[in-house]
């Protein structure tokens, strides 16, 4: 018997939105993790927020709005409301109901600034990696570090000398052409108008230079985990002391190792790691002049091979940010804004993994 096809819904519904949700989908292993790391922070939010006016976005559903953004690889705030409205299984992760009326885009963003004020991600990002290492999914003595570029959102067009206040684009309309080839530009003399703390950088000689950030992160060797992220200015030196900084972080005073690729290879990092109580398995770069600051000590250590092995994993979280996360170009200005990208990009990474052991331990 044909079926007929009426679209008149019923004046009632007695199912829930969990129902809608499989059993086996990704996100229910990741859902009571962040849950867990929220709770933790009820503290934080409570002195962030006052007691008194209209109620905001509770901060824990901004942030599980947030996290979808990065895991689902959407582009906008703009966009990730829009699917909210329609998307029965983002409104279940968030803490909606069916009948929750959705913020506006412009609400949205007012209230993730006020995250980013008070580096509300930041602190989430610790209470992330101590349930790891409550979960015995931590190595406390052998960790890896390295960095990468983050496309800064703004053009070449915008980068211009210090001081030039003359907008020479007028005459060319909005979108003007311009050439600059045989001009030198460097941080030191120019600086972009869209993104004051955006800096040139290349990835390596006879790349193209871009106006970059950098991020860094240290992970452990045992399961690739991040135990410790930070964006930064893309200074050119920046890779090596922010390394060092993110490893004087790390808990305990027992001895560690870290590994790095060559660009780590310099005196004074290799030296900063010892003092540090931290032994460095460093690639060695034998071309570099006056030599490898490793010795040939360490390097023919079976602990060294090993950290040179693991240590390539530290680029995976950066690829899946820059294909999955948001990570490739942001799209945001200013530092503050760039760390809280990178570093909630990393919280999606490590909740991803975390879920996966789990089911592996399981």
């Amino acid at each position: 018997m044909r079926g007929h096809d009426i679209s008149q819904e019923s004046l009632f519904s007695t199912v829930q939105l969990e129902s809608f949700v499989p059993d086996s989908h990704p996100l229910r292993k990741i859902k009571p993790i962040i849950d867990q790391a929220l709770k933790r922070l009820s503290w934080m939010f409570d002195q962030i927020y006052s007691d008194h006016g209209r109620e905001s976005i509770p901060p824990e559903r901004l942030v599980r709005a947030q996290l979808l953004q990065v895991l689902y690889s959407i582009r906008s705030e703009r966009q990730l409301v829009e699917q909210i409205q329609y998307n029965l299984l983002y409104r279940w992760f968030i803490g909606l109901t069916i009948d929750d009326v959705v913020w506006d885009h412009s609400t949205f963003s007012a209230n993730r600034d006020r995250l980013v004020e008070n580096d509300v991600v930041v602190e989430l990002f610790k209470e992330i990696v101590e349930i790891a290492r409550g979960q015995g999914l931590l190595s406390d003595d052998h960790f890896s570090v390295d960095g990468t570029l983050i496309q800064a959102w703004a053009s070449q067009k915008s980068f211009r000398p210090k001081g030039n206040d003359n907008d020479d684009d007028d005459q060319g309309g909005r979108n003007a052409e311009a050439d600059f080839h045989g001009q030198k530009r460097s941080n030191d003399t120019h600086e972009s108008t869209t993104d004051n703390e955006a800096m040139l950088a290349k990835k390596g000689k006879g790349k193209e230079a871009k106006l970059s950030y950098m991020g860094h992160t240290v992970m452990e060797n045992r399961h690739g985990l991040i135990v410790n992220a930070a964006a930064s200015q893309a200074t050119g030196r920046a890779e090596r002391e922010v390394a060092i900084a993110l490893l004087s972080e790390l808990p305990g005073r027992q001895p560690k190792t870290v590994g790095a690729d060559k660009n780590y290879d310099t005196k004074d990092f290799v030296a900063q790691c010892r003092d540090q109580n931290i032994t460095p398995h460093v690639a060695r770069n034998d071309k570099r002049p006056g030599g490898s600051a490793i010795d040939g000590r360490t390097s023919s250590t079976a602990g060294y091979q090993t950290s040179q092995k693991h240590r390539k994993r530290v680029e995976e979280p950066f690829g899946w940010g820059k294909t999955v996360g948001l990570i490739r170009q942001v799209k945001v200005h200013g530092l503050s804004n760039v760390n809280h990208v990178f570093k909630l990009t990393m919280i999606g990474w490590n909740l991803i993994r975390m879920s996966n052991l789990q089911e592996q331990c399981a």
